[in-house]
């Protein structure tokens, strides 16, 4: 790579604005498939950075060293998909969707769901596991009592991704935390500033959101004509509950995520076989295929019929070209030539941390990742947060913040389309209800420019 010539302000504006053509344009003008946009990224960016002086070889380097940095979020692709088929064998959603029935009203449904997904989050570590199991269970549930299903989502979406920001075992919190060199639980304790009043807002406004349909009395010819369907299709037991019993206190135990998911996945087919009458051969065809049955109920179906290792190729193979472009403009270094210049007029704490957010959202909106947005903001910054006397756990913290919580928002990201694959909702629909994952930053603004929640060395 001697030959390689670092790239002028104008040469990665090219670049950058290239990406954005083609992803936006593509997405919305024309409705292209986000694989063939991201392909055609990859295909746009490796032309520009060859004339650049960056040979094939350096640049195929550089893609596989993304999907490197990655493999961990893919392996849990490919889990979630085994767990939410194993489930439906077992019947554990089906039960618990039979049982939530019996006891949720519409004027809670949507706070109480939103706590549910901020507590499993917080416990298993995984958004991807939250929305693949509480989140399916109360889409089904959501749908039943008459709710728009954006809401639904977006309210699991916003609970899932809370307790992914602070959760000690979630991959994210972890990666943040290193990357700004801090320890891990000063990391999630200044988070606690700006994530726990957020909180209580979105629980807030969802309990108004709520309300609405309170007044509603829900179909209960509609509810029970689900449950009967229920039971006449799966033998309901509070001994399906096992299986997520099992996997949040492996989770709680620090038990790695894979671990945790496989050893549930065991449980319930086991309960398959068991409860539900289910053949060994007939389980091991729905972890590959999903779960397939024809219940006679339309809404149920719609619930039960999914999961397995097929329906997560769609977004594994979104993810490999996200990672592969990502990991290029890792290495060319486009990000931080845009960002030299910014960072020269950095003088305040409130444009160190808006710099920092807006740092975030552009890793986002270009690479589609987390990881490697997260990687690459604090690459960026350290220094600069340094040269302010802040402490790490501010970098970490704002990182996290335009990261982790907006990178669901992005239809091309990799959360963006595992949630839409699980939940069935696109992005664009349950971005403005998933209302914790861009309220969160305005609040940590907020506050930075009133000189709260800030953490500089005591000697400063």
């Amino acid at each position: 790579m001697s030959d390689v010539k670092s790239p002028s302000f104008m040469q990665a504006l090219v670049c950058f604005g290239g990406i954005l053509a083609i992803i936006i344009v593509g997405a919305v003008a024309f409705q292209v498939s986000m694989h063939v946009l991201l392909m055609s990224s990859i295909m746009w960016t490796c032309s520009y950075s060859y004339f650049l002086g960056f040979r094939f070889s350096d640049l195929r380097n550089s893609m596989s060293g993304g999907i490197s940095k990655g493999l961990s979020a893919i392996y849990i692709f490919v889990l979630i998909g085994v767990v939410i088929a194993a489930f439906m064998e077992s019947g554990t959603i089906a039960s618990l969707v039979y049982y939530s029935l019996d006891i949720i009203h519409p004027a809670v449904f949507l706070p109480a769901g939103f706590v549910l997904c901020s507590i499993m989050s917080v416990a298993v570590g995984t958004s991807f596991g939250t929305a693949g199991t509480a989140g399916v269970i109360l889409i089904g549930v959501g749908a039943t009592l008459g709710f728009p299903l954006p809401i639904v989502a977006g309210m699991v979406i916003a609970g899932a991704t809370f307790g992914d920001k602070i959760s000690p075992i979630s991959d994210t919190t972890n990666l943040a935390a290193v990357a700004a060199g801090t320890d891990l639980y000063k990391h999630i304790n200044s988070m606690m500033y700006t994530t726990v009043p957020t909180f209580i807002i979105c629980l807030i406004l969802f309990a108004f959101i709520g309300l609405e349909y309170a007044t509603q009395a829900p179909d209960t010819a509609q509810i029970e004509a689900f449950r009967s369907a229920i039971d006449e299709n799966f033998v309901v037991s509070a001994w399906t509950v096992l299986p997520i019993l099992v996997m949040f206190g492996l989770s709680i135990n620090k038990v790695p995520a894979e671990p945790a998911m496989l050893s549930s996945v065991i449980v319930a087919g086991v309960l398959a076989i068991v409860l539900q009458d289910r053949t060994l051969i007939d389980i091991l065809g729905s972890l590959q295929d999903g779960f397939k049955t024809s219940t006679g109920h339309e809404g149920l179906d719609l619930l039960v019929n999914r999961g397995g290792i097929q329906s997560m190729m769609w977004t594994l193979s979104l993810a490999l070209f996200a990672l592969a472009l990502g990991g290029i403009l890792d290495v060319t270094g486009y990000l931080t030539v845009l960002l030299k210049k910014t960072l020269s007029n950095v003088k305040t704490v409130f444009s160190g941390m808006l710099t920092a957010m807006c740092t975030g959202l552009i890793c986002c909106l270009s690479m589609g990742e987390t990881y490697i947005s997260i990687i690459v903001t604090s690459q960026l910054m350290k220094k600069k947060f340094e040269e302010m006397k802040f402490k790490p756990y501010l970098l970490s913290r704002s990182i996290e913040e335009s990261t982790t919580l907006p990178s669901s928002l992005v239809p091309w990201s990799m959360p963006g389309a595992f949630y839409f694959g699980v939940l069935g909702v696109p992005v664009i629909e349950y971005a403005p209800w998933a209302i914790l994952n861009y309220l969160n930053m305005f609040v940590s603004l907020g506050m930075a420019y009133f000189g709260y929640g800030i953490f500089k060395n005591r000697k400063d």
